[in-house]
């Protein structure tokens, strides 16, 4: 992508140019006239070394694409000279990334924009988790049952002049948008990789040794490749607690809950975590009844407390919903011969049973479980915990003894370290970066989150119990501002005044440590406050960022502004004080 830009500005500018094929015997080409006039703008010197000594030709009738891989295959082939010259080790790929989800696919992309040859190998289909199974199709259900709220909220729809028939869905139609939705990703992942070069090798892998993986599926014989460095990106799968039968009926996960089969007319959701409470929203929407089953003292138990308090007000009461907090499902047994769904639950902390809940299905939405059986830790002395992949923070595997393995890395749920697919895709451009030499360490805190209900929650950085604890092990204090939507001129435009954005920092020195955000388009919002953090931006300048009127940005806007932090006596703050010339 870098040299796109490039290229087409050649196109009709200069007249085709071409170097000639030298590229044996030293790479001794003649350096190839370029017209002055033409500026490579944002071409990378060592690229366009390449050209002008590899006996790249670059004629028009070469495509964009062939030439990427020209520039690709012309840097391996020099480093794989230098390295016989040296008689150490060469290799098939610069990169070798075992799974094809986000992360995977971020990884990919980056490594071939920094020159690397690369493949990826995946077993499954291209996309993973959250485009198939996951994140995407999940958001084409949320899509519609929020606009099913929408048509169903006659009081919301009166006070803005709007008269609707009841509202009807089609279930199938509904499933099938989320179905085609998942394809259509898919299918621009695969095409985004397969354009620029990557090479997708289908089967399951397995690492043999350092450097060394195979690949390959049943019925077919392996094949062994070798990478300089290997990143694993193998993710997760829904996790199953003991004594839980599943039946994909009845009794399902979050995969099965996606292909909308049915709609039970009482569902038990066991986890009121993301999943659990995404999923309330949809079923409800669609008319089922909801119970929760949460192990602990309370519901959503992840999120910022007094965020949850508020997110039980909003999306939890006034619904269909009810709820048992503090007890296990200890058995669920799926609906049989006329028999409903039987949950038996007991107490948490004393195992004592407590009940027993006949319903129609139960969705089991317990978080999720790494995917690294198979991959072959044991041939390089690795160890995994809890099935997690042990990384240091630059995702450097380690092996039994704490010690980091020399081009192995693993990205994504598969370490453990935060389950989402863009931190698995933020992971993958880190190890890339430390590949190519750039170190790179990501800062996890300030990740965001969210979860798509109707309206939606999302949080970065620490919750305030989280900040408290820290203020008191290192000494410092913790101040916290809020604003709320209701005094937002676009959010009553929109009569969704419901919400809340609550600021946890720092007083003494600005320093932003969690935002957490409850209301329209809190998914959207929450990345101003994630940039933020990322950049080390303090609320003293932060303040002073101009946000476009009406709009739901200055709950932000306002929420900064009302942050108290001290100002040294002896420092005077001076902003745009001088004029601009025009």
């Amino acid at each position: 992508m870098v040299a796109e830009a490039t290229m087409l500005a050649f196109n009709g500018l200069v007249k085709p140019w071409s170097v000639k094929d030298s590229c044996s015997s030293g790479c001794n080409a003649a350096p190839t006239k370029v017209p002055l006039s033409v500026e490579f703008r944002g071409l990378r010197k060592e690229s366009f070394a390449l050209f002008k000594t590899c006996g790249i030709q670059s004629s028009s009738s070469v495509s964009l694409v062939k030439r990427q891989r020209q520039i690709r295959d012309g840097k391996s082939q020099l480093r794989v000279q230098a390295s016989a010259s040296g008689g150490t080790q060469t290799f098939d790929y610069d990169v070798i990334i075992i799974g094809a989800g986000v992360g995977g696919h971020g990884a990919a992309l980056h490594a071939v924009e920094k020159g690397l040859k690369t493949a990826i190998i995946e077993g499954d289909i291209v996309g993973g988790t959250c485009v198939n199974r996951g994140c995407v199709p999940s958001k084409a259900l949320l899509a519609v049952s929020g606009r099913m709220r929408e048509l169903q909220d006659e009081h919301h729809l009166k006070a803005l002049g709007i008269q609707v028939d009841a509202a009807k869905f089609d279930r199938a139609a509904v499933a099938a948008h989320a179905d085609n939705l998942a394809t259509k990703i898919r299918g621009n992942l695969t095409n985004s990789m397969k354009g620029l070069g990557v090479d997708i090798l289908i089967g399951v892998g397995t690492i043999l040794a350092p450097h060394k993986v195979k690949y390959g599926k049943i019925g077919y014989p392996d094949r062994i490749v070798t990478g300089k460095n290997i990143i694993i990106a193998t993710g997760s799968v829904p996790f199953v607690p003991p004594g839980i039968e599943i039946d994909g009926k009845s009794v399902f996960t979050s995969d099965h809950a996606l292909k909308l089969e049915w709609i039970p007319d009482w569902l038990a959701i066991v986890g009121s975590g993301y999943i659990g409470l995404e999923f309330s929203d949809v079923y409800t929407a669609l008319g089922a009844e909801v119970t929760f089953i949460e192990a602990l003292d309370g519901l959503m138990p992840g999120f910022d407390p007094e965020i949850g308090k508020l997110a039980q007000r909003v999306l939890v009461n006034p619904r269909k919903i009810d709820w048992h907090t503090g007890v296990l499902a200890k058995k669920i047994t799926p609906a049989k011969d006329g028999k409903p769904v039987i949950i038996e639950l007991v107490d948490t902390k004393t195992k004592e049973p407590k009940e027993v809940l006949e319903v129609d299905a139960a969705l089991i939405a317990t978080g999720r479980a790494p995917f690294t059986k198979g991959l072959g830790l044991e041939n390089v002395k690795v160890e995994t915990q809890r099935g997690f992949v042990p990384v240091d923070e630059r995702m450097r595997v380690l092996d039994k003894q704490g010690n980091t393995i020399s081009g192995l890395f693993c990205i994504g749920d598969a370490n453990g370290k935060m389950m989402l697919a863009h931190a698995a895709s933020a992971q993958g451009i880190s190890v890339v970066e430390q590949i190519t030499d750039n170190d790179n360490v990501l800062n996890h805190l300030s990740v965001p989150a969210a979860c798509f209900t109707h309206p939606e929650i999302s949080m970065v950085g620490l919750t305030e119990p989280q900040a408290r604890k820290k203020a008191e092990e290192e000494g410092f204090k913790v101040s916290i501002a809020k604003t709320s939507f209701k005094a937002n001129t676009k959010a009553l435009a929109e009569n969704e005044g419901e919400g809340l954005a609550k600021l946890i920092y720092r007083p003494d020195t600005g320093e932003i440590l969690g935002v957490h955000i409850l209301g329209l388009h809190a998914a959207d919002l929450i990345h101003e406050a994630s940039n933020a953090i990322a950049m080390g931006t303090s609320i003293k300048d932060i303040k002073f960022a101009v946000h476009a009127h009406p709009t739901l940005s200055e709950v932000l806007d306002e929420l900064f502004k009302s942050a108290k932090v001290d100002e040294p006596s002896s420092v005077s703050r001076s902003v745009n004080r001088e004029p601009v010339p025009v």
